[in-house]
């Protein structure tokens, strides 16, 4: 269970990385890569494999599945979660180290991809192309809500499926990928649902108004560049900008911009959540 005050990327954040990534090392080949903290390599279980594998292949696009990276190769995909600290950044070879870099991939163009990690909990998997989502981590994933897929056949029924809370059902990955504490605080403030409401019981309207919410608030969020919360930027360095446009999450105390009450934090699903009890009655 992740402590309160922990947080993690979530769709804009990663989205926002994906796109700066592109610009800076797509097209860069692989020349070497540094692992200092082995843990990280999930697959393949054996880092001198991990490099073999990679040691050579050209990054050809970056792309992003839900709260994932996926760097496609010539040969393989490398799948990242970055967890609640990762950050890649490019520099100089001849830049030093920063303490936390644990994966350095070094490429012929004299630059480096270096992975940085405080906590140490990200991941990464390598697989062979087309291999990525017939396995763990990503086989289990839902549609993330830009998805053709996530249509509203496919979210009423998978709600009317599960007796939780609408916050738990929001933040699991295998009914909706991306969504976050962050964003569906905002999602359900913006649909006026009471995130303790059960999942199976809502309205067709509420679940109409959650998906629409949903997309639309994920949307301006990627637009802005994603939500600064402690130490989120993106790989060049930049803070994301949304955090200026959050209506409940962080502003508990602080009066409703659609009301004027009081918002107020409380425990949902043991996360941290926000919620105007005017706005939004249970």
């Amino acid at each position: 269970m992740h402590k309160e005050n922990e947080w993690m990327p979530e769709l804009p954040e990663v989205e926002t990385i994906k796109t700066t990534l592109n610009r800076i090392v797509r097209d860069q080949t692989i020349k070497d890569i540094a692992v200092y903290w082995p843990n990280i390599i999930k697959r393949p279980d054996d880092v001198e494999e991990f490099k073999q594998k990679l040691i050579g292949q050209t990054i050809r696009k970056v792309d992003r599945i839900g709260k994932f990276l996926l760097f496609e190769l010539d040969d393989y995909n490398l799948v990242s979660h970055l967890r609640m600290e990762g950050k890649y950044s490019v520099q100089s070879q001849d830049e030093p180290y920063k303490k936390h870099t644990h994966i350095v991939f070094q490429f012929i163009s004299g630059e480096d991809l270096r992975y940085n990690d405080v906590r140490k909990f990200g991941t990464m998997h390598v697989f062979k192309k087309g291999e990525e989502r017939t396995q763990k981590p990503l086989n289990q994933l839902g549609p993330d809500p830009f998805e053709t897929r996530f249509t509203m056949d496919y979210f009423q029924e998978k709600l009317s499926k599960t007796g939780r809370t609408i916050k738990a059902a929001l933040l699991d990955q295998t009914i909706v990928a991306g969504l976050g504490n962050i964003y569906v605080d905002e999602t359900l403030f913006k649909a006026g649902v009471h995130p303790l409401k059960r999942a199976n019981e809502l309205l067709e309207t509420e679940i109409r108004d959650i998906k629409d919410e949903a997309i639309q608030t994920l949307a301006e969020a990627v637009k802005q560049g994603g939500t600064t919360i402690r130490s989120y930027t993106d790989s060049t360095g930049e803070m994301g900008m949304f955090q200026q446009e959050l209506f409940v999450y962080g502003q508990e105390n602080e009066a409703c911009k659609n009301c004027g009450d009081i918002i107020v934090k409380m425990k949902v699903s043991g996360r941290g959540t926000h919620v105007c009890m005017t706005c939004q009655q249970e």
